[in-house]
């Protein structure tokens, strides 16, 4: 594995999301488990998703590619779609992504498992411009110094390989990578993950059940005043297609979302 000093784009505040749900069970209490699943079945917007971000027509429903069930979401990126300047000497960037409902939002020091399937079609571009398909992010409070930082995990696929990756301060490190063609078949993704500022955090993964990540450590970013984190973090998912700015469109489909909140060790 290998490591690699990286700056990231600015994230864009808000992402508009087009997602349906089979089944989306939640409430505000704060002893409320987290308990999602979203299969994409139904044409109605869910609650599991914010509704900020992508362009009309960066995310449609869709039934004939799905992992299971008759439907799956379409998600396209075209080149200048949402786009952002780049900032401190970062790379513009353009997105369409999905992004969780704000209570939906990972606590520090509680596990979760997350599970999605992903598929590239066979026409999928192979080229080195920087992708981000699904991303955990660090809460920062608006306008905040730590705005611009990078996802603390996250699935990246450039150049045809797809990588994992960890990242809590100038070094980006690669848990996981593989150069295997993945484009014209699903690919299944499950995270167990529990985020610290202490050796106490984790991140398991499990590329089509195969275990290929097994960490142990900090996976947040540090808490104070001189950082921009609050006292505890809270974490966000995104999931879709992030990159930097290129004329070519990508397409990927998305199917199957599961969260749930894992028992106390």
């Amino acid at each position: 594995m290998s490591n690699l000093i990286v700056r990231c784009a600015k994230p864009v505040a808000s992402l508009l999301l087009l997602a349906t749900a089979c089944s989306t069970r939640y409430e505000d209490s704060p002893t409320q488990r987290i308990d999602v699943y979203d299969g994409f079945e139904t044409p109605g917007l869910s609650k599991a998703w914010e509704t900020t971000g992508f362009v009309p027509g960066g995310v449609t429903m869709q039934t004939e590619i799905a992992r299971s069930g008759r439907s799956a979401l379409k998600i396209v990126v075209h080149s200048r779609d949402k786009f952002e300047a780049g900032i401190n000497g970062d790379n513009d960037s353009e997105r369409a992504e999905l992004k969780e409902a704000r209570r939906l939002m990972s606590k520090e020091n509680v596990t979760y498992e997350q599970s999605f399937s992903v598929f590239f079609p066979t026409d999928f571009p192979i080229v080195r411009t920087r992708l981000v398909i699904a991303q955990w992010k660090q809460q920062c409070p608006e306008r905040g110094n730590c705005e611009n930082d990078c996802p603390v995990v996250s699935i990246r696929y450039a150049s045809g390989v797809l990588k994992i990756t960890h990242q809590t301060g100038a070094v980006q490190k690669s848990l996981f990578k593989v150069n295997d063609d993945l484009r014209g078949k699903w690919i299944d993704f499950r995270f167990q993950t529990r985020f610290s500022t202490n050796a106490n955090g984790r991140i398991l993964a499990w590329l089509n059940d195969r275990q290929v990540v097994d960490y142990t450590g900090v996976n947040a970013y540090p808490e104070s005043a001189a950082t921009g984190y609050p006292i505890p973090s809270r974490f966000y998912f995104r999931m879709g297609l992030y990159r930097d700015v290129m004329a070519e469109p990508m397409t990927i489909y998305i199917d199957e979302y599961r969260k749930s909140q894992l028992p106390d060790d």
